[in-house]
């Protein structure tokens, strides 16, 4: 149960998780891979074309900043030498020998202003790649926003919430942070190294040739621990998915859990999967954080032949001192922008993959294209009518098959089957939610694929068993039947749905602001408010999906008559499992596997003594029987 409801989002498998996208992930974290890596970096880098110029600049920031961060080395490296070669005169007792401070006062005055000028142009790259990096990102945001509006409902029936919100807000967080961080990092690490080498070789090929020999000892040495430490990983995020699961699964059903006393089998179930997460979780740390005591080690070997070579060198007078100080400190910054490259190419890997996720939900067939000269229905009179409608979710398997309908305007339509009889689905077509495998439903005489699905759906007024409210006041929640309504029209509806007196005795009236989940009301008051935002919108054709099943029986009767009222003179549409509530009803359609296989009034129905016969008798005469309403 739990794996079915943690989407990709979750705490086991985001990017924030430990060792996580934001700090850069560990040494031999296990990184997903883009199935088309090249594809995907050439389609994420085209969203980055328009800001080329930008870009350049950014590198050229790069570069200077870098250029004149290691020139300054070799500089403080002059200043070490005239200091050693003045001390070593007075030692030697030279006459008149001395420090020249004034030379080392210039030479710490030029760092200095190198230092600076590094930084400003640090700043300057840092402050163009941020623009960048947002503008894109709000860029692709859009892209995605407007994308999900223009899917079919069909491809959010078949994927979870998790899924969607992973893809929207956690892999497009991926790519801003590494946009915003890794790719400069990327860029300033590359220019090092290649500024860090030529100084080198400036100084000394064969020192330089010392250090580049202990690459390959520093990338074994990672690669080793990497390997050992991922399957740990693995399990931490295994482990952590799990528990992340369980937790939330118990906090959900937590009455439950303490109606049928499961809190000690809880409990352990709780602390048998923190053992494993415990177990994976230290080990991949602890073995990860082997490596940096290991890089330091073959540093430090380097140090060590540095030093040994270049004080041979010395004694020769092949380099002066100065350069084996600047050189150590060229070998400290080699060091550094290596770790930094392997590290973002795990984050890269990581990007790819996030990016290659959001095209893929770029990439998903849209809804049918709007006609290219749409009709409008001014004030729809309520005509519907299928003709010879053929459906199915999946193209070989047809839930309706040849299902034909004619409603007249104003009518009260109600429709009651069995569960999966089709009965949902008729008002999901009605409203284009799915597009038809053939026939054809028409309003007032227009189809419905000649009528834009905007002004199609604002013909329709919906109250569905499964209440939606939103994060926000009562007020506003009722004023989303229809833009622009006034107070006394929030009112009037809500007093038309009997919610007012109930929204009254509230703290905060109108302005109490509902929860994410509108759980801080009772599942009857939900109902009355999308009751009430239904009677706001004053809609040409009503669908109502078991409308009142949430409120109690004096309630519903108040409603029924409101509802009543609401319909004169509209199309409704009515799905009932209480057959009670439709014995008023114009015309009763009663489907069965996506058929129509009775049709008429309460009456008729009865004396015709069929399936609606057999479902309204086992309802109110205590009747067993096999064909229940679901």
């Amino acid at each position: 149960m739990s794996e079915q409801r943690r989407g990709p989002g979750g705490f086991g498998g985001g990017p924030g998780g430990p060792g996580g996208r934001h700090g850069g992930p560990a040494i031999g974290m296990p990184v997903q891979k883009a199935k088309d890596f090249k594809g995907t970096l050439r389609r994420l880098a085209g969203y980055l074309k328009p800001h080329r110029y930008a870009l350049l600049t950014v590198l050229a920031a790069a570069i200077l900043s870098t250029i004149f961060s290691t020139v300054s080395p070799k500089i403080l490296g002059k200043a070490t030498t005239k200091l050693f070669e003045g001390l070593m005169l007075k030692v030697k007792g030279v006459p008149g020998a001395e420090v020249d401070f004034g030379y080392i006062g210039n030479i710490l005055l030029i760092l200095i202003v190198l230092y600076m000028v590094s930084s400003i142009f640090s700043y300057i790259q840092q402050y163009i790649m941020a623009g960048i990096a947002q503008r894109t990102v709000s860029d692709l945001r859009n892209e995605v926003n407007g994308k999900l509006s223009r899917l079919p409902l069909k491809f959010f029936d078949s994927r979870t919430n998790g899924e969607i919100l992973s893809r929207v807000v956690n892999d497009v967080d991926n790519i801003s942070s590494t946009l915003q961080q890794s790719l400069t990092q990327l860029i300033t690490s590359l220019v090092t190294v290649v500024g860090v080498i030529v100084m080198m070789l400036t100084i000394s090929p064969i020192l330089t040739l010392i250090v580049v020999l202990t690459l390959p000892l520093s990338l074994m040495v990672t690669k080793g621990v990497a390997s050992r430490s991922q399957k740990h990983f693995m399990g931490q995020q295994k482990s952590l998915g799990e528990l992340n699961g369980h937790v939330e699964e118990m906090y959900t059903g937590h009455r439950i859990v303490k109606a049928f006393g499961r809190e000690a089998k809880s409990v352990d179930t709780f602390n048998e999967i923190n053992e494993r997460l415990y177990q994976s979780g230290w080990k991949a740390q602890f073995i990860s954080g082997i490596i940096m005591p290991l890089m330091s080690f073959v540093s430090n070997i380097g140090y060590v032949l540095v030093s040994v070579v270049g004080g041979i060198l010395v004694t020769k007078r092949s380099i002066e001192i100065g350069d084996i100080q600047a050189f150590i400190q060229y070998t400290r910054q080699f060091s550094m922008p290596i770790t930094q490259l392997a590290n973002i190419a795990n984050i890269i890997q990581s990007t790819i993959a996030s990016a290659e996720r959001v095209f893929e939900l770029l990439d998903e067939q849209e809804e049918a294209a709007e006609t290219a000269h749409p009709q409008v229905i001014q004030r729809a009179r309520g005509e519907v009518r299928f003709q010879d409608v053929r459906f199915g979710y999946k193209e070989d398997e047809l839930l309706i098959d040849r299902m034909n309908i004619d409603v007249a305007s104003g009518q009260t339509i109600a429709i009651v089957g069995p569960t999966g009889a089709g009965k949902t689905t008729l008002i999901n077509l009605l409203m284009r939610f799915y597009e038809l495998n053939d026939g054809r439903i028409t309003i007032d005489g227009t189809d419905i694929t000649e009528l834009q699905r905007g002004r199609l759906r604002s013909l329709f007024g919906m109250v569905l068993q499964d209440t939606w409210l939103f994060n926000g006041t009562i007020r506003d929640n009722i004023a989303y039947g229809r833009e622009g309504a006034t107070e006394e029209d929030v009112i009037r509806a809500a007093q038309a749905a009997h919610a007012d007196h109930f929204i009254r005795t509230l703290p905060e009236g109108y302005d109490t602001v509902l929860n994410e989940e509108a759980s801080n009301i009772s599942q009857g008051q939900k109902q009355l408010l999308t009751i009430a935002r239904a009677i706001l919108a004053d809609p040409s054709i009503l669908i109502l999906d078991e409308a009142t099943s949430s409120v109690d029986t004096r309630t519903e009767v108040f409603i029924q008559r409101a509802m009543n009222e609401l319909m004169k003179g509209r199309t409704s549409f009515v799905i009932a499992h209480r057959l009670s509530t439709i014995r008023d009803a114009d015309m009763i359609l009663v489907m069965n596997k996506g058929t129509v296989i009775e049709k008429g009034t309460h009456e008729e129905l009865l004396a015709q003594g069929g399936f609606y016969a057999d479902l309204y008798n086992s309802q109110f005469m205590g009747k067993t029987t096999q064909k229940d309403v679901g």
